[in-house]
């Protein structure tokens, strides 16, 4: 989830007072007059100004006036976390995955921990990767909540924009289980993941 900010925009000679979201790869901003998307591999320059976060975008310059705000998400944009620190995976980590994840993402975890287990729960596990691309692989959480123990964490992988699998169907699932969902980040351009845990009393 990321920071969200009412605020005023400048862009193509329009202004606009609506809200502003910064989230992990893109800013989005919206109003009934003016709504905008813009990933952070797409800005040509960033800068915060008399907080005012002033960014150069392929169609243009856009102000947002944020005030405060601005050194702040001027800094994130400019120094990105990377995919591992978003999902809080150390160097050293006991990760066990469970389906098949995407090729890049397989080399970001090898680098990080060369000994990752795939298809079987390792022991003292301190985080599952499910992939769900269909109702009957992310079923597979119910079972996999019952081998979770003490802090384990839960991320639950899953396609954006899909009718079979929506956010709503994934929260439900981890529920269902036991679980308590804690966070989600943007997985991918193409995925997301939600991060689940035992509740604190059944650890």
């Amino acid at each position: 989830m990321g920071s969200e900010v009412k605020c005023v925009v400048r862009a193509n000679g329009k202004r606009a007072e609506g809200k502003a979201l910064l989230e992990t790869t893109e800013i989005i901003f919206r109003s009934d007059a003016l709504r905008l998307k813009i990933p952070f591999e797409q800005m040509k320059s960033v800068r915060a100004v008399d907080g005012e976060l002033r960014v150069q975008s392929p169609d243009g310059a856009v102000v947002f006036e944020v005030g405060p705000q601005a050194e702040k998400w001027a800094h994130k944009i400019l120094n990105p976390k990377s995919r591992m620190e978003k999902l809080g995976v150390k160097e050293g980590a006991t990760v066990t995955v469970i389906g098949k994840l995407e090729a890049k993402f397989e080399a970001e975890l090898e680098k990080v921990t060369p000994d990752f287990v795939r298809g079987t729960i390792a022991k003292d596990t301190e985080f599952i990767f499910l992939t769900a691309e269909t109702e009957k692989e992310l079923a597979r959480a119910t079972n996999i909540a019952k081998a979770m123990r003490g802090g384990t964490a839960l991320w639950i992988v899953y396609p954006k924009g899909q009718q079979d699998i929506t956010e709503n169907a994934v929260l439900s699932v981890g529920r269902k289980a036991g679980l308590k969902d804690v966070k989600v980040v943007g997985f991918s351009p193409t995925h997301t993941a939600l991060k689940f845990v035992l509740p604190v009393e059944k650890r």
